[in-house]
């Protein structure tokens, strides 16, 4: 599939939907992707883009900024408090904040900086014990917390259970943003976007349906 047929598909649900045309932003996730295949996306005219580690990100984006400066990062994957530093100077957003401890320590290093990433609480709507973020009954005193300490927190993400139907867990997600006062929903990936559209998103992940599976050549 198509970077265009991707975004073709958006806007139809955007349109079937009745929401504001343009509204869903589109972050092909490049993590494990052959450098030659995000090139061609980047030379498509494509600007927002998502990793999932760090280190990986680390390598390879500062030198492709040189050549696109108006490249938007955003980091998808899990973040270790130590390397919270790191992450706040590489990428413009976090779509993982999940704990006090990482909550504070970005707090803090925003503070000494005068620069923070915006910022997405992760929640665990599946409940998941091998899944990051908050539980769906921890999110509102989590998000009211990391407000307190004046971090950007723009919205909230998930990963739904893969043998669930995720349309129930976007809605959750978006009745606990709704309530806590947060516009953003980073939700959806290659299957299930047009469902996440549907439900509110305002940033889907897609990776393999634009790049490929990851190993093939």
């Amino acid at each position: 599939m198509s970077l265009s047929e991707i975004t073709a598909r958006i806007r139809a649900e955007e349109s079937r939907t009745g929401q504001v045309p343009g509204s869903v932003r589109l972050i092909a996730v490049s993590k494990m992707q052959p450098n030659e295949r995000v090139e061609t996306v980047l030379k498509e005219g494509h600007r927002l883009f998502g990793e999932n580690r760090l280190q990986e990100a680390a390598e390879k984006w500062p030198a492709w900024r040189k050549i696109y400066p108006d490249v938007e990062l955003h980091l998808l994957g899990p973040l270790q408090t130590n390397k919270a530093r790191q992450a706040m100077e590489l990428f413009d957003s976090i779509h993982s904040l999940d704990r006090p401890k990482l909550a504070k320590t970005i707090a803090r290093i925003a503070q000494e900086t005068g620069n923070c990433p915006s910022l997405f609480i992760q929640v665990n709507t599946g409940e998941e014990p091998q899944k990051a973020g908050v539980s769906p009954a921890d999110a509102d005193s989590f998000i009211a917390d990391c407000l307190a300490l004046n971090l950007p927190v723009v919205g909230l993400m998930c990963i739904p259970p893969a043998e669930e139907e995720p349309a129930l867990h976007f809605a959750l997600l978006a009745k606990i943003a709704k309530r806590n006062g947060l516009t953003d929903l980073s939700m959806g990936m290659s299957g299930d976007f047009e469902r996440a559209v549907a439900q509110g998103a305002t940033y889907v992940r897609v990776g393999s349906a634009i790049f490929g599976e990851r190993g093939m050549t």
